[in-house]
């Protein structure tokens, strides 16, 4: 099998924000009058010309829905430009975003320390302060971007007047977009909110189509809000204590600030985004050969790959469990190139405008590849691939997506989109 290019299909399946925003102004006029301004104060029409002075981000996680969400903040931020405008997210993430000039507070939710043993009576009162901390704040908007039942009880409790978040989920259909040119239609995925969490909202962003980009599904709500329709800005603003702390970190490990680096991070979530332990290893020992620097990067979770990976590339530097999300995106800034899987760091890499290559098997990179980069995608032309399986065991073809990607497919990648940068 060989890599698929995207690049010659993107000028049919690629619904950019412009034409998006005629999509969900049609979907508005297709609502009934007696919904844009009724009793329920729905206010559609009005809400595009109105003023908020206190707005709520809701976006706690994972990072690449963190990232997807920042235009949306920029877009806040120019609409609203005297506004106090928060942002509601976990601990981990916050440090990707508490820079962004385009941002007034970080919001912390400690999702985590409710599944930590011991913790947990001590997490629920702080949940509970969190709770009355929102309520505190008095805000008038508050855009949950999370949808799901707890992202939603966040909104209902500020008190906002005007909270908005995705409707209800919405059927599939057949598609335009790579999915249909694979024959495949898969049955799992984002639909619209979850969890029944579009009852706390009093409007509700349409969703005209699922076959579009999650960036731009995000940005749908400009439309409501009367946002600009420039260009996303995906810009990450990193501290410089952040960034020197990444420097003094590859010196300790070996790595001169003058030495060429690159980047793998064979971390994800979801079992089958796992490209092999053998084609990471192989991808760093052709890199080595080469005369980069080649270093490991994920969270504690990710270690046991990237000790494999290690032991099968003997040179490189495992960083994996030594940084936090923003001293990862340092490290991405630092390198030449990143190799990553269908993951955050994938998306943080694309915000940083750097040189990466990804390897797609059962998720769209269509939908939730890195933004406006086809080029960047790695991926074989299999009849079941995407099928957005999360787990090894509901695959019956012995994860093939990914096993059939090869190391020189992904060498011969990463070359070429280098050889563009330059």
């Amino acid at each position: 099998m060989s890599s698929r290019n995207f690049t010659s299909s993107i000028p049919v399946i690629d619904l950019t924000f412009r034409e998006l925003n005629t999509h969900v102004g049609d979907a508005h006029a297709n609502v009934p009058a007696r919904d844009l301004d009724g009793p329920q104060g729905r206010g559609y029409n009005t809400l595009r010309t109105a003023e908020f002075s206190r707005i709520l981000l809701i976006k706690p996680s994972a990072l690449g829905d963190v990232v997807h969400t920042i235009p949306v903040l920029v877009k806040l931020r120019a609409r609203y430009p005297r506004a106090r405008i928060d942002w509601l997210i976990t601990p981990e993430n916050a440090e990707i975003v508490r820079c962004h000039p385009a941002l007034s507070n970080v919001v912390l939710f400690a999702r985590r320390d409710f599944s930590k043993r011991g913790h947990r009576w001590r997490a629920l009162l702080a949940f509970f302060d969190l709770l009355k901390q929102i309520r505190r704040a008095k805000y008038d908007l508050v855009i949950d971007m999370h949808g799901q039942v707890r992202s939603a009880l966040f909104a209902f409790i500020s008190g906002a007047r005007v909270r908005i978040g995705f409707d209800r989920p919405i059927r599939r259909s057949l598609t335009v977009s790579t999915e249909h040119d694979l024959r495949n239609v898969p049955n799992h995925g984002w639909r619209g909110a979850r969890e029944g969490s579009w009852i706390a909202y009093t409007h509700r962003i349409p969703i005209p189509t699922l076959d579009v980009h999650a960036i731009d599904r995000y940005l749908w709500v400009g439309p409501l809000l009367g946002l600009d329709d420039d260009p996303p800005d995906l810009t990450i603003y990193l501290s410089s204590e952040t960034v020197r702390h990444v420097e003094r970190l590859l010196e300790e490990h070996g790595v001169p600030a003058d030495m060429p680096l690159v980047v793998l991070v064979p971390g994800t979530i979801w079992e089958t985004k796992h490209w092999t332990i053998d084609g990471f290893a192989g991808v760093a020992r052709q890199f080595l050969h080469d005369g980069f620097a080649v270093a490991l990067a994920g969270t504690k979770r990710d270690q046991q790959r990237c000790r494999q990976i290690a032991a099968a590339a003997p040179g490189v530097c495992d960083l994996s469990g030594k940084t936090t999300p923003a001293e990862l995106a340092a490290l991405i800034q630092r390198a030449e190139v990143a190799v990553t899987n269908d993951s955050g760091s994938m998306h943080v890499a694309a915000s940083l405008g750097k040189p990466m290559v990804s390897i797609f098997g059962p998720t769209n990179p269509v939908h939730i590849g890195p933004y406006q980069r086809p080029e960047s995608v790695v991926r074989v032309d299999l009849p079941c691939s995407p099928c957005n399986y999360r787990r090894l065991s509901q695959c019956p073809f012995d994860h093939a997506c990914m096993k059939q990607v090869t190391p020189a497919m992904v060498v011969e990648r990463v070359r070429k989109i280098v050889a563009m940068a330059k």
